[in-house]
């Protein structure tokens, strides 16, 4: 597994999440090891990367749209 994204806050945590369970790509949530960074690190398998990028930019297209 590789750290894929690392949100800002619960929001974009939430965004990435979904966009991932849309894709059916599988993640893991890890804790952030320093306070004040973000909530939780995405983390997917490396293999997936690319895809999990490119479900995130669509999904940030289609947010964007709105």
């Amino acid at each position: 597994m590789a750290i894929f994204y690392d949100p800002k806050d619960e929001r974009d945590l939430g965004r990435v999440k979904r966009a991932l369970d849309k894709g059916g790509i599988e993640y893991f949530l890890r804790r952030e090891p320093a306070t004040g960074i973000g909530p939780m690190q995405v983390l997917v398998a490396e293999e997936d990367i690319p895809q999990a990028e490119k479900l995130l930019l669509e999904a940030e297209i289609d947010e964007y749209k709105k």
